[in-house]
């Protein structure tokens, strides 16, 4: 197996990245934004403020505030647990939002938003990714959810975890700081009688569940997501978080550019309408393998069919872990050459969805001001697979009675080739 480590050559790494369209235009314009040192928090604590955000249906909306030492910054807003900002420094201290969103909260609930629906930054829930044709049987009971993305369920139906307002408390832990975030999910929820599906749904998720999400910032430029919840009945639960990144900078131009390397020796294919065939699929020899950095855009214009199936990549990893073990590994990891700005991502999971903004089409506007298009950020959502309640030889979704579910990952930043803060 290749190992999977940091790229050792970066300047060939800057060779192959810039052969992919707009990247370079891409990095010039995050590269003329101002320095912005914020110096919050001093070099030994994160601190927490906390601010409006507006209101949604006369709920107030609030913004937690995460500020470190080291130039790292993350807004989070209780409308749906979003990641509103994330600013990092590049490779010069030059900080940079590098996560899509918006500026307040209009720009989350606009038709144009609400059609679209890429669900900037939000936490997923019940289930995240996809369960085809909105069905799937427990304990011999079978249950259906909405049909939000014919002919199948995504993310949790119409109304799911991203558009909740959640209770927000902030708190201190040593040299880091965070917010946790508490939901109740009543049973019944993912099946919405005012978005009509077809077919209908009647029963929803089984079960009430009380989750709880903890974002906490610590002093070596990581964000921590901790997962954990609890059911008084039998059900299936699949939560991560939905944020779209761009290291050259939000609204800069296209990721395909960036270097992507994934530790996962197979994927899940999947069929036209992004539901997996349940086979495991090695990626050797395939646009899929990411075991070794390679550009996003290097090979995603090929004709493929799982790329034209998902017009990109829209699809499962399965990472390399013992079976069963839920022990912190690397995911993936994700560098901008030209900023120098890299993320690694580690996580309990067993899968990753690496989706590389194949339907932003140019309608939304983002917190720089600027427009959306293809390819202008690019999702990497730990998870159990896609469908999982419907293909018994992926990983169970199933959370008992009694049980406790919990799962953590990790966003950690630095800078390539160069200081890193661990």
């Amino acid at each position: 197996m290749q190992e999977f480590s940091k790229p050792r050559a970066i300047a060939r790494a800057a060779a192959v990245a810039m052969l992919a369209a707009g990247a370079l235009a891409g990095a010039a314009l995050a590269d003329k934004r101002p320095n912005r040192h914020h110096g919050h928090g001093g070099q030994g604590r994160v601190t927490v403020t906390k601010s409006s955000f507006g209101s949604v249906d006369n709920q107030p909306v609030d913004k937690y505030t995460l500020a470190n030492g080291h130039g790292m910054t993350v807004a989070i807003i209780t409308y749906g647990g979003i990641i509103q900002s994330l600013e990092v420094p590049d490779r010069h201290g030059r900080e940079a939002n590098v996560t899509l969103g918006f500026g307040d909260i209009g720009g989350y609930r606009s038709d144009a938003y609400i059609k679209s629906n890429p669900y900037f930054g939000a936490i997923i829930g019940r289930y995240g990714n996809r369960i085809a044709r909105g069905r799937f049987t427990l304990n011999g009971t079978q249950y259906s959810l909405d049909i939000n993305n014919d002919p199948n369920s995504l993310h949790g139906g119409f109304e799911g975890f991203n558009r909740k307002i959640w209770k927000a408390s902030s708190f201190q832990s040593g040299h880091a700081a965070g917010v946790k975030l508490t939901y109740h999910s009543p049973a019944g929820e993912g099946c919405t009688p005012s978005h009509p599906s077809t077919p209908p749904c009647t029963t929803g998720y089984p079960g009430n569940l009380d989750v709880e999400v903890d974002y906490t910032l610590d002093n070596a430029n990581q964000l921590h997501i901790d997962y954990k919840a609890t059911t008084d009945a039998d059900t299936v639960i699949n939560l991560t978080n939905h944020a779209y990144w761009n290291l050259a900078g939000e609204g800069s131009g296209t990721i395909y550019g960036h270097l992507l390397q994934l530790n996962a020796n197979a994927f899940t294919p999947v069929d036209a309408t992004l539901i997996p065939t349940g086979e495991i699929k090695p990626v050797a020899g395939t646009p899929f393998d990411f075991r070794s950095f390679h550009a996003i855009g290097e090979r995603i214009r090929g004709n493929d069919q799982q790329l034209v199936f998902g017009r990109g990549y829209d699809h499962n990893w399965v990472l390399n872990r013992a079976a069963g073990s839920t022990n912190m590994i690397v995911a993936a990891r994700l560098l901008d050459p030209f900023s120098g700005r890299e993320l690694t991502m580690s996580t309990t999971e067993p899968g990753i969805q690496f989706y590389s903004g194949n339907f932003l089409d140019g309608t939304l506007y983002g917190t720089s001001g600027r427009q959306y298009r293809q390819g202008d950020g690019l999702a990497l959502e730990t998870q159990h697979y896609p469908d999982s309640p419907n293909h018994a030889n992926f990983p169970s979704t199933v959370l008992r009675k009694g049980q406790t579910y919990s799962t953590s990952t990790i966003y950690g930043f630095s800078v390539a080739g160069g200081h890193s803060h661990h």
